[in-house]
């Protein structure tokens, strides 16, 4: 693999100073996930703007920056230079940060609401600290977990209540949230700890093609790249339609 390729993440920059920071924000991920909570709160009869903002405000501390640093925290995955007490740091305060605009919102809108800050402050540190004995940190846990989850939140943050229709969307994003796990595990394997590969892939007519890391991530990567791109889509385009 070039230097590029043989970096933990295909979104990750060259490792040092603030380009670390960008790194742990998963920028491509961490879009993907917000637009389900974009297309949850679109889909609900009413789509009061200013809960979405601080709906989608609320899960990027949580999700974008908490999560992401708590992880890295738990074995470098990304290899930064974030210093210890700074990822320490970056775990607690937007957490605090998400919740503190979740109560907010269950005060001004829907006491039920605070069901959904319970469960998304605990996700964060089970989920990233495979607590429990990791009993959550799989494919289905993370599917539901930064699936189903955040647009559930979004539309019940407009709509006050949960609909079929929000469970089949929930549905949707579970699928393709699971999908990015069967997608990004290989890759994260193979880009981490895969040292080399070596050997061809034999053609019925004679010829053959040589297989690399960088053959094995290509595909999966790109992959991943299109549905984070076009999940984010399909977020403004009903974003858009709703506002119009």
């Amino acid at each position: 693999m070039t230097e590029a390729r043989a970096r933990p993440a295909f979104y990750a920059l060259a490792p040092g100073g603030w380009r670390d920071y960008v790194t742990l924000l998963h920028p491509p991920y961490t879009a993907w996930h917000l637009s389900y909570v974009v297309i949850g709160a679109c889909l609900a009869p009413t789509l009061y703007e200013g809960r979405l903002a601080a709906a989608v405000a609320a899960f990027f501390l949580a999700m974008g920056i908490s999560a992401h640093a708590i992880d890295e925290l738990n074995g470098r995955p990304l290899q930064t230079k974030i210093p210890r007490r700074v990822l320490v740091v970056l775990g607690v305060v937007p957490l605090v940060g998400a919740v503190a605009i979740g109560i907010g919102g269950a005060i001004a809108f829907d006491p039920w609401l605070l069901v959904f800050v319970a469960v998304g402050a605990a996700l964060v540190p089970v989920y990233n600290l495979e607590l429990f004995g990791g009993a959550i940190h799989n494919g289905a846990g993370f599917a539901l977990a930064w699936g189903a989850f955040p647009l559930l939140t979004g539309y019940f943050a407009c709509a006050g209540t949960i609909s079929w229709e929000a469970l089949l969307a929930a549905a949707y994003a579970t699928l393709m949230s699971y999908a990015q796990r069967v997608l990004s595990t290989p890759v994260r394997h193979m880009r981490r700890r895969v040292a080399g590969v070596e050997g061809t892939i034999e053609l019925r007519d004679g010829g053959s093609e040589r297989v690399t890391r960088e053959t094995l991530a290509a595909v999966p990567e790109r992959a991943l790249q299109t549905l984070a791109a076009a999940n984010v889509a399909l977020a403004l385009a009903l974003l858009v339609l709703r506002l119009a």
